[in-house]
């Protein structure tokens, strides 16, 4: 049986241009459920910043520069999302590890979408690495985020195989489509209080996932 729906709303961080961010805009306009009431960016010259008050969402440039340390700025970042009754916080694209005191104090209450097929290719350059190790799938998934870096509970995958003609322009292009279906689909989850993390295990439905659910090409979520 599934909980509750989630009280509050939902905040975006984003670094740069912000189309996770615009898929999710989107999706709250279908759905009327996924409330964003918050993007927060690092970057003053972000497009998220822009995207978010096109859309008439507050919008918040928080520049690390003025705060002496990494933890301070950290801190500060989880007391204005904790001021806004924040219910879920969204990374998209933020481009800042964050302070395992921060991580912790929203354990099960913070996703992020990573572009590779987690736990294969932490990290950056993940679709430069996938050529380059001659991988035969790549993706993205969507995981619960805890202080270890991108080694979050898996919730659910966008898998694509790769073709002798992928260039890797084109191989993130690809990945970056199944990002606007698969993170959308989670936060709603997630707001339904069908998703959730237990005792580092995600849980769907009040069912424990074993592996991440996979979509495929055809965009249909299937168990992975």
């Amino acid at each position: 049986m599934s909980a509750p729906e989630a009280k509050g709303g939902v905040a975006v961080l984003a670094s740069g241009e912000g189309t996770n961010l615009q898929a999710l805009i989107d999706a709250a306009a279908r759905d009327g459920l996924s409330r964003i009431e918050l993007v927060v960016s690092d970057r003053g010259e972000a497009q998220a910043l822009v995207r978010a008050r096109t859309a008439g969402i507050p919008a918040i440039h928080l520049s690390p520069a003025n705060w002496s340390t990494r933890a301070a700025y950290d801190q500060a970042l989880a007391d204005l999302l904790a001021e806004r009754g924040i219910a879920l916080v969204v990374l998209a694209g933020f481009m800042r590890i964050l302070d395992a005191d921060v991580v912790r104090r929203f354990a099960g209450r913070m996703l992020n979408i990573h572009p590779s097929l987690l736990p294969r290719h932490r990290g950056l350059r993940t679709h430069r690495r996938a050529l380059e190790a001659g991988d035969r799938l790549h993706g993205s998934t969507v995981h619960f985020v805890v202080p270890e870096l991108d080694a979050g509970p898996a919730i659910l995958q966008y898998r694509i195989a790769i073709q002798p003609w992928d260039t890797l322009t084109g191989l993130a292009e690809r990945v970056r489509h199944g990002e606007h279906f698969i993170y959308p689909l989670a936060v709603r989850w997630w707001l339904q209080g069908r998703l959730s993390c237990t005792d580092g295990q995600a849980h769907l439905d009040g069912k424990p996932l074993v592996a991440p659910l996979v979509a495929t090409r055809d965009m249909a979520p299937i168990p992975g």
